[in-house]
C-alpha cells in the first residue's frame, strides 16, 4: 500500500507524520519511506540512518551542431519552455529552461541536434533493519523538482508498505508525489491559513481520484472551522496532535515522536489500521 502524506502549507508536520508511521509500521512490515520533498528533505534528521547509496538525476538537454544547422528556427518553434532561441546566424540554448522532452531534436529537419544528460540532483538510499530509505535532492539553484520525485519513485516496491513524504503547496511537484499513491494523508493545522490550504490539497487528492483523511496537528489552539469544513465535506479526521511542548521539543531535537513517548506507537498503528478500511472501503465502491 502507498500512502503519501502531503499538507497544503509548509511546516504543517507531515514530515513528523510520516516518520513516525514509518517507524511504526517497520516493527511489523518492510517499508520504504521515500522523502520526495527534494527541495528540502529532512526525513533523514529523525532516522539517523547514513545513505549508502547515491546516483545521479540527469535530464537530456539539447546540443546543437551549428555545422549542420540552417537556422530554421523549428527548434524555437516546438520548445514551449522557450529553452532554445534561434538568432541570425547564432542558436542559444537555455539549460535551466529545458524540460527534456525531445521534441527540438526529434523536430530539426537537419538532424543537427542531439541530446547530452546535464545533473540536476541526486536519489540517495540507505537500509536500516525493515526500512528502506529514499531521498531525492534536488541541486542548489536548480528549478525542477519533478525529475528527481519521478526517480525516487522508481525505487517503490509494493511488496511491502510505502510511506512518501510528500513536498508542500499543490504544485507540480506535488502532484508527482502524490499520483498512484493509494491514500493521502492532509496534515494541517486549526487556522485560517491551514483551512484555505487544506482546501487547495482536498480539491487536488480529488482531481487525481485519491481517498484522503486528515490529521490535524496542534490540535487545541485556533478555532474549529478545519473540523466543521471536514465535515461538510465528508472527510474522516483520522488524528489529531495536540500543541504540545514535549513534542515540540522532540521535535527540535530530531527524536522520532514514537521514540521519546512510546505511546504514541499505539496511535500510529491504529492510524493504519483505519486507513487500510478506508481505502478498502473506497475500493468497493469503485
Amino acid at each position: 500500500m502507498i500512502i503519501s502524506v502531503a499538507s497544503g502549507k509548509g511546516g504543517t508536520g507531515k514530515t513528523l507524520v510520516a516518520v513516525n508511521l514509518a517507524l511504526t509500521l517497520s516493527d511489523v512490515y518492510r517499508v520504504q519511506l521515500l522523502d520526495c520533498d527534494v527541495e528540502e528533505p529532512n526525513a533523514h534528521i529523525f532516522l539517523h540512518l547514513a545513505t549508502n547509496r547515491s546516483e545521479a538525476v540527469v535530464i537530456p538537454v539539447p546540443r546543437v551542431d551549428e555545422t549542420k544547422c540552417t537556422y530554421c528556427g523549428r527548434c524555437a518553434e516546438v520548445c514551449v519552455y522557450n529553452a532554445i532561441a534561434v538568432l541570425k546566424g547564432k542558436v542559444l540554448v537555455f539549460p535551466e529552461l529545458c524540460h527534456g522532452c525531445g521534441a527540438c531534436s526529434y523536430l530539426c529537419p537537419e538532424s543537427a541536434i542531439s541530446e547530452e544528460g546535464r545533473e540536476i540532483g541526486v536519489v540517495e538510499t540507505g537500509d536500516s533493519g525493515n526500512m528502506e530509505f529514499i531521498q531525492g535532492r534536488l541541486a542548489i539553484g536548480e528549478p525542477m523538482a519533478p525529475p528527481i520525485i519521478r526517480e525516487v519513485k522508481k525505487h517503490i516496491d509494493r511488496v511491502g508498505e510505502v510511506i512518501i513524504d510528500v513536498p508542500p503547496g499543490t504544485s507540480c511537484p506535488v502532484v508527482e508525489a502524490v499520483k498512484n499513491s493509494d491514500f493521502c494523508l492532509l496534515v494541517t493545522e486549526p487556522t485560517p491559513f491551514g483551512l484555505n490550504d487544506l482546501s487547495l490539497a482536498v480539491e487536488l487528492v480529488r482531481k487525481l481520484q485519491i481517498p484522503c483523511g486528515v490529521i490535524i496537528n496542534r490540535s487545541g489552539v485556533g478555532d474549529e472551522k478545519v473540523e466543521q469544513y471536514c465535515q461538510e465535506q465528508g472527510i474522516p479526521i483520522l488524528l489529531k496532535i495536540p500543541l504540545d511542548r514535549n513534542i515540540a521539543t522532540l521535535y527540535s531535537k530530531g527524536i522520532p515522536l514514537i521514540a521519546g513517548m512510546p505511546e504514541w506507537r499505539r496511535v500510529f498503528v491504529t492510524l493504519f489500521q483505519n486507513i487500510k478500511q478506508i481505502n478498502s472501503a473506497s475500493q468497493v465502491v469503485k
